[in-house]
């Protein structure tokens, strides 16, 4: 393409971008606590692990709080999420992917939790559901500013209310706000919501005990309680939603009738397309079982001259010796290593051992082989021979994007020719998975902490974790969400129709970031904040549309030239 059409499409893809906006999904990182006991058979457990994570991942997209168990004895999964009761529908799929893509951190063990500003996950190998207390829950204070005493006694009563509500509350939810008289110092904003799968006794001590808690961190303005059973938050700062106003008794006889219909034709549908889905599932499971097994896997790779023995790898990278350690993302952790020719490699290391399903392994290598582009990273071979599988990619010197555009120092070395040629770059590998494979390939994680540089600075796709092909006579796939929060195309979170689209929105996303120097994912932040880099940039465009004057970029590298 001419420098000129791929100007014009980046133009049209950050307009279209920036008429879009999510709601707050409060997806910032609080704490995330990891059982260090192992399963009693890896095996199992993994392949339980997985299939309870996906069953959570479809069941959140319609409901707050989700339970699943799969499997049975020691290595069954019990699994429970959570979206606060101020969340919409698609800021609970917003927070939940946050979880999905950071959870996977605690494995190898047996289980663990991980606490939201708006929602909640945990995965133990036992039967927790009624739990509502335990030696590990937490009080965090935000030491940031301390508050006058008419600040805390606005505060007690706010928490007290709070528990009071949620106590009358049949979703155990509540939301409360003292708004004072002396600006800047007397409101507070209280949330407290128990985990629906406790009884009402259970709920009660659990907020009780949280109120007591949470007070201990007065006169500071911030304060947060993680307990088995519940959260609480108070904050000197509005970090609540707007909970959608209930309609009136003049439409609820239509609305219902309306949803009864809809839901009775959805029911007999979605009941067809469920027979249909085992009996194909079934069968394409039994020809992948007949098809292939651990043995010939590894002949196959033998003979395609990808596979690596396990001692190899390991010598290479010293034995993961931490030095060697390049990053961690949420599928596994990357190490540099030398062969014995002193050729460098990059070395996927993967969290879950894919002995057990080596057919979609191999079929997984193979996605990621057959594509040839000089702005994809290329696979060098594998192994799930040995304790773990593995990935071996060429090793680019030059790290990540986010490494220099979110970095005010790094920022210097690429200037704005620089970054248009990165921006072209990536668009040319897209256009290559989407379009000229033989199978459409959507990468599904588009970010720059995916974009590799090479010691030219050219950019590479890196990271097929999430990658999936479809035929070209198919218009989409229905599948369950996956990518990063700040980068997924929010038609794709509310349907989970898989489309080249979400590529697209996500390379709109890091084009934003290339020209803003601001991250649209800022939960990895100490402090969340409100503003994303769409509605950031969208107030620009605003202002310099009706006052004549061009958008002026909050960007970290203003000084590149």
């Amino acid at each position: 393409m001419k420098k000129s059409t791929h100007t014009t499409i980046i133009f049209i893809v950050l307009i279209a971008l920036v008429s879009k906006s999510n709601g707050d999904a409060r997806a910032k990182i609080i704490k995330t606590q990891c059982t260090k006991t192992l399963g009693d058979n890896e095996e199992l457990f993994t392949k339980n692990y997985i299939r309870a994570l996906e069953i959570i991942g479809a069941q959140i997209q319609t409901s707050h709080n989700v339970t699943t168990a799969v499997g049975t004895g020691p290595n069954k999964n019990y699994v429970m999420a959570e979206c606060y009761g101020d969340l919409s529908s698609l800021d609970c799929v917003l927070c939940y992917a946050q979880m999905r893509t950071s959870f996977p951190g605690c494995y190898p063990g047996s289980g663990g939790r991980i606490y939201l500003d708006g929602c909640f996950l945990r995965l133990q190998n036992y039967s927790f559901f009624e739990e509502y207390t335990s030696p590990i829950d937490t009080t965090i204070c935000g030491n940031t500013t301390r508050k006058s005493s008419l600040f805390q006694e606005s505060t007690s009563r706010a928490v007290v209310n709070a528990v009071s509500s949620a106590l009358r509350n049949n979703d155990y939810f509540a939301m409360e706000e003292m708004l004072g008289s002396v600006p800047n110092d007397l409101s507070v904003y209280v949330l407290a919501e128990c985990w629906k799968t406790l009884s009402p006794n259970s709920c009660k001590a659990c907020l009780k005990n949280a109120s007591m808690s949470i007070t201990k961190c007065l006169p500071w303005s911030e304060g947060r309680v993680l307990n088995t059973g519940c959260f609480m938050r108070y904050s000197d700062t509005n970090f609540l939603n707007l909970v959608p106003v209930t309609r009136s008794s003049s439409n609820r006889g239509r609305i219902i009738a309306i949803v009864a219909c809809v839901s009775s034709v959805t029911v007999i549908t979605a009941a067809l397309m469920i027979v249909v889905y085992i009996r194909k599932s079934r069968y394409i499971q039994h020809r992948r079982t007949a098809s292939y097994d651990a043995n010939k896997l590894a002949k196959n790779l033998n003979d395609s001259g990808l596979n690596f023995k396990y001692s190899t790898v390991e010598k290479a990278t010293r034995h993961w010796d931490y030095s060697n350690k390049l990053g961690q993302g949420g599928f596994g952790t990357v190490y540099k290593g030398v062969l014995t020719d002193g050729r460098e490699i990059a070395v996927k290391r993967l969290f879950f051992n894919y002995k057990f399903r080596v057919a979609d392994f191999y079929n997984e290598i193979n996605i990621i082989r057959s594509v040839q582009h000089k702005n994809l990273i290329r696979l060098l071979g594998c192994s799930c021979s040995g304790p773990e599988s593995i990935l071996i990619y060429e090793y680019m010197p030059n790290k990540s994007l986010d490494f220099f555009i979110f970095d005010k120092i790094k920022g210097k070395e690429i200037g704005w020719e620089k970054r248009f040629e990165i921006v072209i770059g990536i668009a040319e590998g897209l256009v290559y998975l989407h379009e000229n494979t033989h199978h459409r390939i959507i990468h599904r994680d588009i970010k720059a902490a995916n974009i590799l540089l090479d010691f030219r600075l050219r950019p590479k796709i890196a990271d097929f974790g999430l990658a999936r092909s479809f035929q070209d006579d198919k218009s989409h796939i229905s599948t369950g969400i996956a990518g990063t929060l700040g980068y997924m195309a929010p038609e794709y979170l509310a349907h989970g129709q898989l489309t080249e689209k979400a590529d697209v929105y996500s390379f709109g996303i890091l084009i934003l970031e290339v020209v803003t120097g601001m991250e649209s994912n800022r939960s990895k932040t100490t402090e969340f904040t409100d503003d994303s880099l769409l509605s950031t940039v969208s107030m620009e465009a605003f202002q310099a549309r009706y006052s004549g004057r061009n958008i002026r970029h909050k960007s970290n590298d203003a000084h590149v030239s």
